[in-house]
């Protein structure tokens, strides 16, 4: 049973075209709350690349998405498309001209499919063209805005928005996405309360040829860091061994460590899948956290009895399972935090 149900924008500017005035990059946001809500904040789903909010909405073969399950389970859910994605269009006057290629089958076969031919691949099909999920997935993808500092700084104008308008919420991030937690969190570190980072972005200080690279550790956008940072150069960096089979090398910071204030002791879940390419870096994602005071955890899937998954774990066979999992984490970390001082 829901309560209430519906959709607005956030970050709605105004910009001079040639055509006339129109509106600056927003950002959609579907919500559903249940009658029967038992839990105190609400969870906001972000897309990564170049997908958009029916990533939660619903898997690739059809089942209902984490969208559902998270309301199913008391929460109030609020799903976004990003500047640019789905319901929030892309228009190059505004948003800067559409850089390289449309998404290719070949490109994302490799991103979200590397283990169909395993035994246990949880990709629901064929994981080849002519895969019916897969004309799914490709279906909604789209263009990326030109920079990852493009990228987040929009995340960060229009999540700080959304969340002055909902108040205190839980973000769950995927992919590209993930420096929507971080930049968010770093803007409103009293209204985020913990983040999932499904498969997040990196590793830290990583560069993407076309689209940039990741200056200030976990984003392309400057981010607070104590003692202050003015350039990005300042961060001192060492790799610190991985230490085991299948894993990356990674940059942390060289102690002593700048911390990052607005997320120190937050709450943090960096999930990762086993077939994923973003596998192999995860752990440094988790390590940089919490070398800079965060308070994170990596929940690697397979540990927890979960595998077979690839980059998009929402979409996947076991897509409930997955979510159970998180919001069992989520729940023990939440009542954890009870009684302690807000973080600011």
């Amino acid at each position: 049973m829901i309560s209430e149900q519906g959709g607005f924008w956030v970050g709605v500017g105004r910009r001079r075209t040639e055509g006339g005035t129109v509106p600056e990059a927003a950002m959609y946001v579907q919500y559903q709350i249940p009658a029967d809500l038992t839990h105190p904040f609400p969870v906001v789903m972000v897309h990564g690349g170049g997908g958009q909010g029916t990533d939660f909405l619903s898997t690739p073969d059809g089942r209902p998405g984490w969208a559902t399950r998270f309301l199913q389970a008391g929460f109030a859910v609020y799903v976004v498309d990003r500047p640019g994605h789905g319901r929030s269009p892309y228009h190059p006057d505004v948003l800067g001209p559409i850089v390289g290629p449309p998404p290719s089958y070949e490109f994302l076969t490799a991103l979200f499919c590397t283990g169909t031919a395993r035994p246990g691949s949880q990709w629901p099909g064929t994981g080849e063209i002519g895969d019916p999920a897969l004309d799914q997935l490709l279906a909604s993808q789209g263009p990326t805005l030109p920079t990852f500092a493009d990228n987040q700084e929009q995340m960060r104008r229009c999540g700080a928005e959304l969340l002055d308008r909902i108040g205190p919420a839980v973000l769950v991030t995927h992919s590209m996405g993930g420096p929507f937690g971080w930049v968010v969190a770093d803007a409103r570190p009293e209204l985020v309360k913990a983040v999932i980072a499904v498969e997040p972005m990196g590793p830290p200080f990583t560069e993407l040829p076309g689209f940039g690279r990741l200056d200030w550790g976990l984003t392309a956008t400057p981010i607070t860091y104590e003692p202050p940072v003015e350039d990005p150069a300042e961060l001192r960096t060492q790799l610190r061994r991985a230490g085991a089979e299948g894993l990356q090398d990674c940059l942390v910071q060289a102690e002593p460590a700048r911390s990052l204030p607005n997320l120190r002791n937050l709450p943090i879940a960096v999930v990762a899948a086993d077939t994923s390419p973003f596998a192999a870096f995860q752990h440094g994602i988790a390590d940089y956290l919490t070398q800079s005071g965060a308070d994170a955890d990596l929940l690697r899937l397979p540990e927890m009895g979960l595998t077979g998954n690839g980059h998009m774990p929402m979409g996947e066979r076991n897509s409930d399972e997955v979510a159970e999992v998180l919001m069992a984490w989520l729940g023990k970390r939440l009542a954890a935090a009870e009684g302690h001082p807000v973080r600011r």
